[in-house]
């Protein structure tokens, strides 16, 4: 590897993953706030999934302008990445001090609004953090540099929910069930700081600026750009907007079924574990994409993808236990994670492969958690959606943006915005589990939270789809097979 190949330049590039594991850990606080909510506020489920809409809509709305904005005057040259990202974050950092007074005040769309502003904050993080990780150093380290920024977006998620629920309801014999919204103002009072002192840390970083070097690469901008001459894009996009959705529909419902008769009645002081082990199936995939990434003898690389996994349900065991939760339950789920990876044995690094195969485990998965008759095991089925999850988003949007060519940003601005699948997907399945509350019965034998599993059963069903159909699409354009890096959103 020559001299210039090995400037990752780890100091920015560090604290540009910090902005990553931001993102997870409020995307996997939403799902403790969701039952929280429900709770004080007296909800229904799908009113407590305005939750995950106001997140993911924020993203949409925030592409939106971002785009709209960029048609006039470019942003990113305007400003460079570094301006950009550091208003992302203080525009986070205001939502999160508007948790305040929506918990003075205690306002449920006060509480939307603080969401919606964290969130739109994101989205400008999101379209500034992900081509400046891949340009932090050479080219061809880029992706690398994208995966591994992934596993710490995975690792916020994993125990954001954990530090949250200690939060909330403390921990061990100080734990309590109930919750006042008071309790909700100083972990966000924490996140604001933070997220400021992050911004002022980008603001004044080395950081070099690409913005500056792609001046004279912008001849192509307005070039003329028609979607419908791109069926692996528009199905992309339906695909990036389905998996989010399915990935978020999951566990934002999760709560509901686990506080189910036929699931043991769980309250929402002891959900922060199954949240942890849900979004910790994402890290463990992640991770183990991550793997492939390395430049490793055959030999190495079989005894990394079972010894990383290991090590990440490691990690989900470990902040369990230091949060005293009882996890005896959780030492079973190996058997999924094992599964898991001789699904990605098989897949390797075809992204179409790939894709297809861990849709149709993802589908079967939750047929299972449908079917089977012993609630205890049934719910592994559905959290473990997150490990036949987790090495989706670079598939998707490999295969979504190749043959391109210059308009590959265009076309990433746009699956961008079909973040905004994560908030309208939780709401078709909260609405499903309302009809418990007119049909106590249930339907097949099974209460309608139960059934709504459907509806990722569904997701999983057209992510297989494009798996299969969009590599045919790509041959018929005469472009060359696509390999994935593994990696996460």
């Amino acid at each position: 590897m020559s001299s210039e190949n090995v400037q990752t330049k780890w100091g920015q590039f560090i604290s540009l993953i910090i902005v990553f594991f931001f993102w997870g850990f409020v995307g996997s606080a939403n799902d403790i706030l969701i039952p929280v909510f429900k709770k004080v506020f007296t909800l229904s489920q799908v009113q407590s999934q305005l939750v995950a809409w106001a997140f993911y809509a924020a993203y949409f709305v925030g592409s939106i302008i971002f785009f709209l904005v960029s048609l006039k005057s470019d942003v990113l040259q305007k400003f460079g990445y570094k301006k950009t990202l550091s208003a992302g974050l203080l525009l986070s950092a205001f939502g999160s001090f508007l948790f305040v007074p929506a918990a003075t005040m205690q306002s449920f769309p006060f509480f939307l609004t603080a969401l919606f502003t964290v969130g739109l904050g994101f989205s400008i993080q999101q379209i500034v953090a992900n081509p400046l990780a891949i340009k932090m150093g050479s080219p061809e380290t880029g992706a690398h540099r994208l995966t591994l920024a992934g596993g710490v977006n995975s690792f916020g998620t994993t125990i954001g929910a954990i530090l949250l629920g200690i939060a909330l309801f403390g921990m061990g014999d100080n734990k309590k069930t109930n919750l006042s919204l008071e309790d909700i103002k100083l972990p966000f009072i924490i996140l604001g700081l933070a997220f400021i002192i992050v911004a002022i840390f980008m603001y004044f970083s080395k950081i070099e600026d690409p913005a500056k070097i792609e001046e004279a690469q912008i001849e192509h901008k307005h070039a003329s750009f028609n979607i419908l001459d791109y069926p692996q894009l528009y199905l992309g996009m339906l695909g990036i907007f389905i998996y989010v959705g399915t990935e978020v529909t999951i566990i934002s419902n999760l709560p509901a079924l686990l506080h189910t008769s036929e699931f043991g009645n769980i309250l929402e002081d002891a959900i922060a574990p199954f949240i942890a082990l849900y979004w910790g199936s994402l890290m463990i995939g992640r991770w183990n994409g991550g793997v492939n990434v390395f430049n490793t003898s055959n030999l190495v690389n079989t005894a990394l993808k079972f010894i990383v996994p290991a090590l990440a349900f490691g990690v989900i065991i470990g902040a369990n236990i230091f949060a005293a939760h009882d996890v005896s339950a959780f030492y079973i789920y190996p058997i999924w994670i094992l599964l898991f990876i001789a699904v990605s044995f098989v897949g390797g690094k075809n992204a179409g492969k790939t894709l297809m195969l861990f849709g149709i485990s993802g589908l079967l998965m939750m047929v299972l958690g449908l079917v089977w008759p012993d609630p205890s095991i049934a719910k592994f089925f559905f959290i473990s959606g997150g490990l036949f999850l987790s090495i989706m988003w670079p598939s998707i949007f490999d295969l979504a943006i190749a043959g391109l060519g210059k308009n590959t940003g265009k076309a990433s601005s746009f699956l961008i915005m079909m973040i905004l699948g994560g908030g309208v997907i939780p709401l078709v399945q909260g609405s499903i589990c309302d009809l418990d509350a007119t049909n106590p019965n249930g339907i097949f034998g099974i209460t309608y939270t139960h059934f709504s599993y459907i509806v990722p059963l569904l997701g999983f069903a057209y992510l297989a789809f494009y798996g299969f159909y969009c590599p045919k699409i790509l041959k018929k354009q005469g472009v060359s097979h696509i390999i994935s890096e593994g990696g996460g959103h």
